[in-house]
């Protein structure tokens, strides 16, 4: 996923699908450098973690 996109799911009100590793997941937020993104998984495991935003992928 490009940096532009996960700017636009983020400030988003719609819940769009995003999956990482075939897994559902929420964006949290874009870090800094713009390759990475804190994210956690849908559902009632809130853990947390940073990802290269290139293997998010939009479902």
């Amino acid at each position: 996923m490009e940096q532009n996109r996960v700017k636009q799911i983020l400030s988003s009100s719609a819940d769009i699908d995003v999956r990482y590793n075939g897994v559902s997941v929420w964006i949290d937020e874009l870090h800094e450098d713009g390759t990475t993104a804190t994210v956690h998984l849908r559902g009632p495991l809130e853990q947390r973690s940073t990802v290269n935003i290139s293997e998010l992928i939009e479902g």
